[in-house]
């Protein structure tokens, strides 16, 4: 019974977590998302351009609040109070984030087994990945030419402002924020003849426009290695996929870690890679699609309560009456975590146009943490309320008195208005179903590619031309990075091979050395005539090394015609 009691009081404090998480993401959130994307220069600008980008936005939630309040106050039997007002806030909340979740579900129940059914067929994996570097070349242009316009935009501000002016120190704190290779490039510009001073509001926005532009340009230039390195694992995988030795060969040598060395040699990554992974992946995405179709199955009937339709809402129902509380736990805990994975998979995949974009390997910007961090505090509360509704565990759901959950009772229901009780909570789940069915016919993906936005659509003439381009590219990027390995190994062993002449040279001299310093009566003396003769013909040792040297410069670089003859003449 202790630990039910423990159990249940933590479960309440995590509740009243969510309820804090609601007041951040309607208060302090949107601010820090303004003040991220701000170009002022001091800690006070920031906040008041925070404030007036708020503005609209505080300003659209108050007019509808305000309407609502309106509808209620008019309403007959209806007493509005704070413990009510709150009431209603969360409520239109939770519907808002049920709206998101129902979109989020729809696409994900489906894309998440299919992209794992994919990944298993390597051809496909491959062909997708040419199509993605072949839109990230464009990407990747378009951040350059972004960059090379506030290059020249900087490079006119800075032949106007000179070291006196006012506003000198805030062209120097944008300047500050370049790369070495962007100043190098800054610096060799030809300034203009006749610049035209700046204003300080101007400075702001090229101050703004400065801090997107080279992220952008740190993002695709990262993610442009990044999908060079798995084009080329994949085709490694495809052709160790015909090995007879069943052992993994990479095209390019990656230096790994010893443990990774010992516990994941060549042969085990050969299993892995060409054998076990397509298995695991398929069976995966099958077990995925056994659970997108209970969602699907029990968002559309959570509303029948005799007989009971909704499959999880049967699970719990024959556990209870076992009193099996593991069966219970372990079984909500599957659904909601895999509802999470498809909503929050979806969130991290969603792409407004540079906007908004999170991208993996630390290359999000703030505003697209805060802006993803908002759209988890709103679909969070709508989620578990979600969840309770398919397991028939919301008693304004299935309109029977039960033991209310902490939950409910923080956070309370979504019925506080009748539109939404009785009509937008019940019937809205059902638009899943239409959804999927978008989702598994690609239709969004051919519409897209229909108004000029380049998608991955099997039969499509662009999305042919963009594989091809694509495959292009890494042919090219693999040629440059193998004559860039092989000049290193070319240099690698001219310096070892002269090295060891070098070294033989050293202990020549350190064995005269000692000869010399053995006594000199042991010796016979030459005549003078000999010891001038041997004078003559000795090279000193500075005069060998300047030899090696010009010999390593001919090696680099191809003799000219007249040095051959003179050479051959003396030789």
């Amino acid at each position: 019974m202790f630990h039910l009691l423990f159990i249940a009081s933590a479960f309440k404090k995590t509740v009243q977590t969510y309820h804090s998480l609601f007041r951040a993401r309607m208060l302090i959130m949107p601010m820090m998302q303004s003040y991220s994307k701000a170009g002022d220069f001091t800690v006070k600008g920031k906040l008041k351009s925070a404030l007036v980008d708020n503005a609209i936005y505080y300003g659209s939630y108050l007019l509808i609040c305000g309407i609502l309040l309106i509808y209620i106050a008019l309403k007959p039997g209806v007493y509005l109070d704070g413990p009510k007002i709150k009431a209603i806030a969360s409520s239109a909340s939770n519907t808002w984030g049920l709206f998101l979740l129902i979109l989020l579900l729809g696409y994900a129940l489906v894309e998440v087994p299919r992209n794992l059914w994919n990944n298993s067929k390597k051809n496909y994996t491959l062909t997708y990945s040419y199509f993605k570097i072949a839109k990230l070349s464009t990407d990747k242009c378009e951040a350059e030419e972004t960059m090379d316009d506030i290059l020249d935009s900087l490079n006119s501000v800075m032949a106007a402002v000179g070291p006196g002016h006012p506003l000198h120190r805030h062209v120097e704190t944008i300047v500050q924020k370049l790369t070495i290779q962007l100043r190098d490039r800054l610096n060799s510009r030809v300034a203009p003849e006749r610049p035209t001073p700046p204003s300080f509001k101007s400075l702001v926005n090229l101050h703004k426009k400065t801090i997107k532009a080279l992220h952008v340009l740190q993002r695709t230039e990262t993610q442009w290695g990044l999908m060079l390195e798995r084009i080329f694992h994949l085709e490694d995988v495809a052709s160790n996929s015909r090995s007879p030795d069943h052992r993994f060969q990479h095209t390019f040598h990656t230096p790994r870690p010893r443990v990774q060395r010992i516990f994941y040699p060549p042969m085990f990554e050969w299993y892995w890679e060409c054998f076990l992974r397509p298995y695991f992946l398929k069976t995966m995405a099958v077990v995925t699609c056994i659970l997108s179709v209970a969602v699907v199955w029990s968002e559309v009937t959570f509303f029948c309560k005799k007989p009971v339709l909704s499959i999880f809402a049967n699970i719990v129902i024959a556990a209870k009456e076992s009193y099996n509380y593991a069966a219970i736990v372990s079984v909500s805990t599957l659904i909601i975590a895999y509802m999470f994975y498809c909503a929050y998979s979806t969130v991290l995949k969603i792409r407004l146009l540079n906007l908004y974009y999170l991208a993996p390997h630390h290359q999000t910007n703030e505003y697209s943490l805060i802006f993803s961090g908002m759209m988890v505090c709103r679909l969070t509360p709508a989620m578990c309320l979600n969840f309770l509704s398919l397991v028939h565990m919301d008693s304004h759901i299935i309109k029977e008195r039960i033991m209310e959950t902490y939950y409910t009772q923080i956070m309370g229901h979504m019925d506080v208005l009748g539109i939404i009780a009785e009509g937008f909570n019940i019937y809205f789940p059902m638009l899943v179903v239409l959804l999927c069915l978008a989702t598994y016919l690609s239709l969004g993906s051919r519409l897209l590619s229909l108004c000029g936005f380049q998608q991955f659509v099997g039969d499509d003439e662009l999305t042919t031309d963009l594989v091809d381009e694509g495959r292009e590219i890494v042919k090219r990027e693999k040629r440059k990075r193998q004559r860039a390995e092989e000049s290193m190994a070319r240099r690698r062993d001219y310096s070892d091979r002269f090295s060891g002449y070098r070294t033989r040279d050293n202990r020549d001299g350190a064995h005269t050395g000692l000869l010399n310093d053995v006594d000199s009566d042991y010796y016979v003396t030459p005549s003078p005539e000999r010891s001038s003769t041997a004078a003559g013909s000795q090279r000193p040792e500075s005069s060998y090394q300047d030899d090696l040297d010009k010999g390593s410069e001919r090696a680099h670089c191809p003799p000219s015609g007249p040095s051959l003859k003179i050479e051959g003449a003396t030789r």
